[in-house]
C-alpha cells in the first residue's frame, strides 16, 4: 500500500468520528502494512499508525511492515495504551472476537465499522495484477492435469492432491481455499467434500491459487450425458449473459437477477441455490456479493466472481465460474475455456 492510500484510510477514520481504529484481522493488517501476522497482533490506526505484536512475531513484523512496529506482552498493554491516549471512541472490525472486545473495552466506546471492507472493495492496479497472476497459475495447473482427470481412474482426493502440487510447482504459495473435486451425484452439493471415490461424470472442480496473498477462484464442470449437457448449456447461457450485462453503476442485486431470471425461465430457479458471485482479493470471499439482497453499486476496479449453477438433488449439479475485473464492462480474468 502506498502512503497516499494509507493516509486516505486514516482520514476516513477521523471523518466517521473516531479517534482511531483497532485492527486485528490478519488480512486487514496485511492490507495496510504489508505485514501478515502469524501471532497475536494489533494495529492502532491513527495519524501515526502503530502495529503491536508479540516477541514471537517481532522480527517478521520489523522486516516487512511499512508501519511503525512495537512489542507488547498482553491485551492489558493495549488497554493501557487506549487509556493513556485518552481515546473516547474507537472503531473496531465486525470480526473482533468477544474475548478481546471485553478485555480492551471500558476505557472508551468501541464501535463496529466496515471502513476497511469498503476501502478493500476497489482494487489497485497492483492488486489486480496479483489476482491475474494467481488466476494464470490456477488455470495453467488445471490444464496440465485435465487429460489425467478424464482418462485415469483417479479418486476425488487424488485429484485434489495432484492439483495442489501443480499449483505450488507453478508459483502459488497454496490454495485460495479447500479445493472442491466432486463427481457423479456428489456434484449436486455446491460445497461437496472430496472423497476416495473414483471420479465419474460429471466432474466438478472448484479451485484457486494464492499469489503474494491474493486469491483466484474458478469452477469448471466436465459433462458427458445428454441431460448433463442440457443443464450445462443453461448454466453457460446464464454465465455469458450475466458477464455481458456487467457495467459500472448497476446494483449487485440487479446483476444477480440477470443470472437468476435466465435459469428460472428454463424451470430451474429453485435449483439455483446460492448467490451469483462474490468479491475477492486477499480473502476468497469479500464484500460486496452478487446476491439478490445486496444493493451495492458496481464500480470500476472491483473484482468479482460470476458463478451460476443448477443442482439436481440426488442426480448431479453444474457450476461455471470465472473471476471478472470491472472496467467499463466485465472483463474475464484468464482465458481458460469454460468447456473442458
Amino acid at each position: 500500500m502506498n502512503e497516499k492510500k494509507l493516509k486516505n484510510i486514516v482520514e476516513h477514520v477521523y471523518q466517521e468520528g473516531f479517534d482511531g481504529m483497532i485492527i486485528k484481522e490478519v488480512n486487514n493488517i496485511g492490507y495496510i502494512s504489508n505485514y501478515f501476522p502469524t501471532a497475536l497482533t494489533f494495529c492502532l490506526l491513527k495519524e501515526e499508525p502503530v502495529i503491536y505484536t508479540t516477541i514471537m512475531d517481532l522480527e517478521l513484523a520489523e522486516s516487512t511492515s511499512n508501519i511503525e512496529v512495537e512489542s507488547f506482552k498482553s491485551l492489558k498493554d493495549l488497554k493501557e495504551i487506549l487509556k493513556k491516549e485518552g481515546y473516547e471512541k474507537i472503531a473496531i472490525e465486525k470480526t473482533l472476537d468477544v474475548e478481546t472486545y471485553h478485555k480492551v473495552s471500558g476505557e472508551c466506546e468501541l464501535v463496529i465499522s466496515d471502513l476497511l471492507e469498503k476501502e478493500r472493495m476497489i482494487k489497485t492496479s497492483d492488486e489486480i495484477a496479483k489476482i491475474k497472476k494467481a488466476t494464470d497459475i490456477a488455470h495453467k495447473s488445471l490444464t496440465e492435469m485435465v487429460s489425467a482427470i478424464k482418462t485415469k481412474e483417479l479418486s476425488e482426493l487424488k485429484i485434489v492432491y495432484m492439483l495442489g502440487q501443480l499449483l505450488r510447482d507453478n508459483g502459488a504459495t497454496g490454495e485460495s481455499f479447500d479445493t472442491i473435486v466432486a463427481s457423479a451425484s456428489s456434484t449436486s452439493l455446491p460445497h461437496s467434500t472430496p472423497s476416495n471415490n473414483i471420479v465419474d461424470y460429471p466432474i466438478l472442480v472448484d479451485w484457486g491459487a494464492k499469489y503474494q496473498g491474493y486469491c483466484s477462484d474458478t469452477t469448471r464442470t466436465i459433462v458427458y450425458s445428454e441431460k448433463e449437457e442440457e443443464i450445462f448449456n443453461i448454466v453457460f447461457e446464464a454465465y455469458n449473459k450475466t458477464i455481458k450485462a456487467i457495467k459500472p453503476g448497476m446494483k449487485f442485486c440487479e446483476l444477480d437477477k440477470v443470472a437468476r431470471d435466465i435459469i428460472s425461465e428454463y424451470g430451474y430457479g429453485e435449483n439455483f441455490i446460492h448467490s451469483t458471485g462474490h468479491s475477492l482479493g486477499l480473502d476468497i470471499h469479500e464484500e460486496p456479493r452478487v446476491s439478490k439482497n445486496d444493493n451495492t453499486i458496481l464500480e470500476k476496479d472491483m473484482v468479482i466472481t460470476i458463478e451460476p449453477g443448477i443442482y439436481l438433488k440426488g442426480e448431479f449439479g453444474v457450476r461455471i465460474e470465472d473471476t471478472v475485473h470491472i472496467t467499463n464492462k466485465g472483463e474475464v480474468i484468464g482465458n481458460l475455456n469454460p468447456i473442458l
